[in-house]
C-alpha cells in the first residue's frame, strides 16, 4: 500500500524516464535530504547515490558553501538576463573562468540552463553559421547510436536511443546516426581495439560521402557515452574519427554534459581521450547540480560569423530567459573554486584505480559479461552467456531488476538499454566508500542471480 506521499505523487507528477503504469501501482522512491555521498529516504534508511543523482551532484550533498554560494546571490541580486546587452558580475566572472578551463580555442562562453539547452544550442548554431558562410546546404549533424544529448525535439533527434524516437516521430530529416563505439558488443570476432575504430571511422567516412560532404555540417559525441550503457570508446578512436571530420570540414562538437569538470580525472573528458573538438558543451557538474546551469564555449571563427549576422540581421536572435541566471553562475563560481583548492580532480585520478580494480572485478561475476570504465564511471553488462555474451529477452528486465536489488541493499545505480547498470558517484566519495559501493552492487548481482534461477530465465533468440 502506497503511502500518503506517495500516493500524491501518483496522483499529481509525471515523471521523466518512467513506466507510468508500472508507476502507479510501485511509487516512488521519496527522498528529504542528503549529507555527502549519502541521500536519505522519508523513513530515514540512507543509501549511497552511485549515479550522483544523474551524473551531476559531484561534489556531494549539502555542501555548506554551495548553499551560502546560492543565499548571498539571492540576496543581492536574485535574477536579471543578459538580453538586450544587459550583464551581471557572476555571469562576467564565471565566463572568464570558463574560458581558462577550456580545452579547445575560446572566444566566448554562451549559457543555458540545462545540457540539452546547450546541445540545441549546438544544433542552431551548426545551421547559422553555415548559413552566415553562403553554404546552405551544409546542415546536417552526425551523432552515434546509442549516444545521448537530450531531450529537445533537436536533441533527442541527436539521440541514439530507441525510447526517445519510438511514437515521437523522430529523428527529424537531416539527423544521421553512425555505429556506436562499444567494443565488447560490435566488435567483430578477434577485432581489436584500434582496428574497431579504424573501421567505425571508415563507416563514418562512408557515410559524408554518401551523404554527400558539402550537406554535413557537424559531428557530436560524448568522450564517455552516459545513458547509452557507460561506454568508453576504444582505443584510437578519437583521433580516427577526427581524422576524417578534418577531411570533410565536419566541425567536432564535444558533448561534456556527464564527463566535464573531472569525471574521468581531468577537467574535461575529451583530455583524457585524445578529443580535439572545436566546441564543447557542459552542464551538470558545473554547479554539482545544485542549480540548472549549462552552456557552450564559442571558438572564434564561430563568433566572428555570429558578429557579422548581428551586423546584417540587426540582433542575434536567440537566447533563454534564464541564460547566465546571477545565483547558477554564482554557485558555478564556488564550485569550481571548490574544485580547485581541494585538488577534486586530481583526487578523481588519485581514487580511480581503486574504483577501476572494483569495477573490473565484477567482470567475474556469473552474469556480467563486462565490466570497464574509466576515471569514477563504469557500466557493466548483465548477459546470459558469458562465451556467446548471449542477453537476456529484455522484455525480463533483468538490469532493472539488479538495480532495484541495490536500492534494498542501500546503494542507488542505473539501469541503461541492453542490460546494462551505469555508476557514478560524487567525485568527493572516499575510498572505503567505494569499497562498500562495490560491496552492495556486489550483493545485489548475487541476488540478481538467484532470481534469474528462480524465475528458469534463459537466454533470448539470436536475432
Amino acid at each position: 500500500m502506497l503511502s500518503n506521499l506517495a500516493t500524491r505523487d501518483v496522483e499529481t507528477l509525471l515523471h521523466p524516464y518512467t513506466n507510468l503504469d508500472a508507476h502507479r501501482s510501485i511509487g516512488p522512491l521519496v527522498l528529504e535530504r542528503g549529507a555527502g555521498v549519502f541521500v536519505y529516504d522519508t523513513a530515514g534508511k540512507p543509501y549511497l547515490e552511485g549515479m550522483s543523482g544523474l551524473w551531476c551532484t559531484a561534489l556531494g550533498y549539502s555542501n555548506a558553501e554551495l548553499v551560502e554560494a546560492a543565499r548571498v546571490q539571492m540576496g543581492r541580486l536574485p535574477f536579471t538576463h543578459l538580453f538586450s546587452g544587459r550583464s551581471h558580475d557572476p555571469a562576467i566572472e564565471l565566463a572568464e573562468v570558463l574560458k581558462g578551463l577550456m580545452p579547445v580555442p575560446t572566444s566566448k562562453i554562451f549559457f543555458t540552463s540545462s545540457g540539452s539547452e546547450a546541445n540545441d544550442t549546438q544544433v542552431k548554431l551548426a545551421w547559422y553559421y553555415n548559413n552566415a558562410l553562403g553554404r546552405p546546404r551544409k546542415k546536417k549533424i552526425i551523432a552515434r547510436q546509442r549516444g545521448y544529448h537530450g531531450v529537445t525535439v533537436a536533441t533527442a533527434a541527436l539521440t541514439g536511443l530507441p525510447a526517445n524516437h519510438a511514437d515521437w516521430d523522430l529523428p527529424l530529416p537531416g539527423f544521421l546516426h553512425t555505429a556506436c563505439p562499444h567494443h565488447y558488443r560490435y566488435a567483430e570476432a578477434g577485432e581489436s581495439e584500434e582496428a574497431f575504430s579504424a573501421r567505425l571511422a571508415a563507416e563514418l567516412e562512408a557515410l559524408i560521402l554518401r551523404e554527400d560532404p558539402e550537406t554535413v555540417a557537424a559531428f557530436i559525441a560524448e568522450p564517455v557515452m552516459g545513458a547509452g550503457g557507460a561506454i568508453v570508446p576504444p582505443r584510437g578512436y578519437f583521433p580516427a574519427i577526427q581524422a576524417v571530420l578534418a577531411k570533410y570540414d565536419v566541425r567536432l562538437i564535444a558533448d561534456e554534459v556527464i564527463c566535464g569538470f573531472g569525471r574521468l580525472g581531468t577537467w574535461f573528458g575529451g583530455e583524457a581521450l585524445g578529443m580535439a573538438p572545436h566546441t564543447l558543451s557542459f552542464a551538470k557538474a558545473v554547479t554539482s547540480g545544485y542549480v540548472p546551469l549549462g552552456g557552450i564555449s564559442v571558438d572564434e571563427p564561430l563568433y566572428q560569423a555570429l558578429v557579422e549576422q548581428s551586423r546584417k540581421l540587426g540582433t542575434f536572435g536567440h537566447g533563454t530567459t534564464y541564460s547566465g541566471h546571477p545565483v547558477a553562475c554564482a554557485v558555478a563560481l564556488k564550485a569550481i573554486e571548490i574544485y580547485r583548492r581541494d585538488g577534486v580532480v586530481a583526487g578523481v585520478a588519485a581514487k580511480a584505480p581503486r574504483f577501476q580494480a572494483r569495477l573490473a572485478g565484477l567482470a567475474e561475476h556469473a552474469i556480467v559479461g563486462e565490466a570497464s570504465g574509466i576515471g569514477l564511471i563504469g557500466g557493466l553488462e548483465i548477459v546470459a552467456d558469458k562465451a556467446s555474451r548471449a542477453q537476456y529477452d529484455p522484455k525480463a528486465g533483468v538490469a532493472a531488476r539488479c538495480v532495484a536489488f541495490a536500492q534494498e541493499e542501500g546503494l542507488i545505480v542505473r539501469f541503461l538499454a541492453g542490460d546494462r547498470i551505469a555508476v557514478c558517484p560524487p567525485l568527493i566519495i572516499a575510498e572505503a566508500e567505494i569499497d562498500l559501493l562495490f560491496d552492495r552492487l556486489h550483493r545485489a548481482l548475487d541476488r540478481t542471480r538467484d532470481w534469474i534461477r528462480a524465475e528458469g530465465l534463459e537466454a533470448a533468440p539470436a536475432r
